[in-house]
């Protein structure tokens, strides 16, 4: 493996001469948008997004990527750690997720010199010993995972207590109490929809979303302003546009697919204000913007009959769920003069994967004890002939329950009936004749409308070995 390694990066270095220093990594993540969302993404959208889109125009856009998980905090471990979240165990609310010494991109990227720093929706815990008064440090945190500074919330702008902190302190403590919050005409998890619980002082929750851009903005400014001559890592984590949906007035009523459309119109222009940052300082030529969404959406049947606009563009299901739309995301990489502007790629990619791809891009191999299911992409991400075809090697994925996945090339196997999140039927029983799975193609039927699980079953088969060897592995990449 060490080998291979060494003539992947002798290869990039004939192909694209490697810069003077690595490139300044501006990475945001938004939160449950849908992959029909951004017009780059679906022409019929009907949500305006000129800033995602932008960037598409500037850079590559990705048509098969995957978050690690379906869900918030899973997609995030896997982003961070470059590990599949089913490989640990989840109790986010009251501790740390990520181990002491883990390996994180911040810490491997600190340690090769890049200034690190994160903003917005952590969601992967803290240790909360101080449950009511949050007086003490929240250790377990960005600050103790290779962010040298951090400004955000614990999760989502749904979930309290809500407070803001700054790397490892509670800014203002929640005090506060904040009664539950619906919306007529949506669902009970839609709108303006936020759960009772305390709050601090200095919160408001719809303020949350301009707060963040105000502190990415300062990052990027102070880091130009300092002349520093070491690149900035920045992990810009936007809790939206996930509930509540709160566009502030200049937004409402501005696009066509009701309150959660013009929530993702505000949060686009946020995304601007950022890149415009980048313009300002100097810094755009010398940055790698990848933007990406956590999750899928959470948008029904019936939104789309009203409103006309499909945010799972096309795709079946919604956020948890093990069909595509639960986790197949937007993804676009600028970086300009080396990924070409306006370019598309069908390579298989994972949220696992940017972990060996910062790798490779700082001239690097990975860590033996880091990112055990992380492989480079950059050759696909940088057009390097048909290394750039080379196929990822089977991504396995949980959903809900014990409702497992695994994608190897065209194929997808889903190891129990239903969706296994959000929709319905989450999961239910073979009726006589029925399959027990599902086997999809996904080269011809990226919406999973034929199940192919009893027309195949030698493909079955060799998914489910393939599906059990990786179960019981510790790790992918050799």
């Amino acid at each position: 493996m060490k080998f291979s390694i060494a003539l992947l990066l002798w290869i990039l270095g004939c192909v694209y001469p490697a810069p003077a220093q690595p490139p300044n990594i501006l990475l945001i993540l938004v939160d449950d948008m849908g992959y029909g969302d951004p017009g780059c993404y679906n022409a019929e959208s009907k949500i305006p997004t000129p800033n995602i889109d932008r960037l598409a125009d500037e850079g590559l856009r990705f048509t098969d990527a995957h978050a690690s998980g379906p869900l918030c905090h899973v997609s995030r471990y896997g982003l961070m750690t470059g590990t599949y979240p089913w490989r640990t165990e989840f109790n986010w609310r009251r501790q740390p997720i990520i181990e002491k010494g883990q390996e994180t991109i911040a810490s491997f990227l600190k340690s090769l010199g890049y200034r690190t720093a994160m903003v917005g929706k952590w969601h992967l815990g803290f240790t909360e010993k101080l449950i009511e008064e949050y007086t003490g440090p929240l250790r377990g945190g960005p600050v103790d995972c290779g962010f040298e500074s951090f400004f955000g919330i614990r999760a989502s702008t749904d979930i309290p207590p809500y407070f803001y902190i700054r790397d490892n302190r509670a800014i203002m403590p929640p005090s506060k109490p904040i009664a539950s919050s619906n919306t007529p005409g949506w669902t009970r998890i839609q709108g303006a929809f936020w759960r009772q619980g305390k709050i601090s002082p200095d919160l408001k929750l719809e303020e949350v979303l301009p707060r963040f851009t105000r502190e990415a903005v300062s990052v990027i400014n102070k880091h130009a302003e300092s002349k520093e001559k070491n690149p900035l890592f920045l992990y810009l984590a936007y809790p939206a546009p996930h509930t509540p949906w709160l566009p502030s007035k200049e937004f409402a009523g501005k696009s066509k697919a009701g309150l959660y459309g013009d929530f993702m119109m505000m949060v686009d222009a946020m995304i601007g204000n950022v890149l415009k940052a980048l313009d300002t300082t100097g810094m755009r030529k010398d940055t790698m913007v990848i933007f990406s969404s956590d999750n899928g959406p959470v948008w029904y049947d019936q939104d789309v009959e009203k409103f006309g606009h499909d945010s799972s563009g096309g795709l079946r299901g919604m956020k948890a769920d093990a069909w595509e739309a639960g986790h197949r995301m937007p993804f676009i990489v600028r970086w300009p003069g080396k990924v070409s502007a306006g370019s598309r790629t069908d390579h298989t990619i994972c949220f696992t994967d940017l972990f060996a791809t910062f790798a490779t891009i700082c001239g690097k191999s990975l860590p033996d004890t880091a990112a055990p299911d992380s492989f480079d992409f950059s050759p696909a991400m940088l057009g390097i002939g048909a290394a750039g075809d080379k196929q990822r090697p089977p991504i396995v994925m949980a959903a809900g329950g014990d409702t497992m996945l695994i994608r190897d090339g065209d194929w997808k196997l889903i190891n129990a009936l239903g969706s296994g999140g959000f929709s319905k039927p989450r999961k239910r029983k073979p009726q006589p004749g029925e399959p027990e799975g599902q086997l999809y193609n996904l080269s011809s039927d990226m919406g999973e409308q034929n199940n192919l699980y009893l027309k195949h079953p030698d493909i079955v088969k060799r998914l489910e070995k393939k599906l059990h060897a990786i179960r019981k592995s510790e790790r992918t990449r050799q």
